[in-house]
């Protein structure tokens, strides 16, 4: 089982999109969690309602800062990945174990504009981006990469490649 870190700053829309995609495709590889540098005091009840739509378990759902993955007592992560621009320029936490990041930036769903129907159509499109890259993780056979060649392709997926 492969431990899951997604990261943005405030932990309110994306990175829960992220946590619930991935453990609902884990099969018992994965387990995802979520937490931002700066976590926002809520969920954005937006992006959660569409969680809700696509019958994604919300109820555990919280906002966490990544502090709480940084300390000793944390689950081991092997891989982190960063959601938002703003916080891959940030000074992460020293994270045990070395875990394998990439950057796999995606607007963010709480600050889209415009109708209320052109936001559902953004926080939708941005679900389905986040759908098909974890989607692409999933597939990856981690014990059939190194370490390099993994990096890479977790580095391509995010860029859409």
């Amino acid at each position: 089982m492969y431990n899951v870190l997604f990261l943005c700053s405030d932990n309110s829309a994306r990175s829960q999109m992220a946590e619930c995609i991935l453990n609902r495709a884990a099969k018992g590889r994965f387990q995802a969690y979520s937490a931002g540098s700066r976590p926002a005091d809520a969920l954005h009840p937006e992006s959660v309602a569409l969680l809700s739509r696509l019958n994604y378990s919300t109820a555990a759902l919280r906002t966490k800062s990544w502090d709480e993955f940084a300390n000793p007592d944390a689950p081991h992560m092997d891989f982190i990945f960063t959601l938002c621009d703003e916080i891959a320029g940030e000074k992460c936490p020293n994270w045990p174990g070395q875990p394998m990041t990439a950057h796999w930036g995606i607007p963010d769903p709480a600050a889209t504009t415009g109708t209320p129907a052109e936001k559902a159509a953004k926080r939708a499109e941005i679900f389905r981006v986040l759908d098909t890259w974890i989607g692409l993780f999933t597939c990856l056979r981690m014990d059939g990469l190194d370490r390099l060649a993994l990096k890479n392709r977790l580095d391509t997926i995010g860029h859409g490649e």
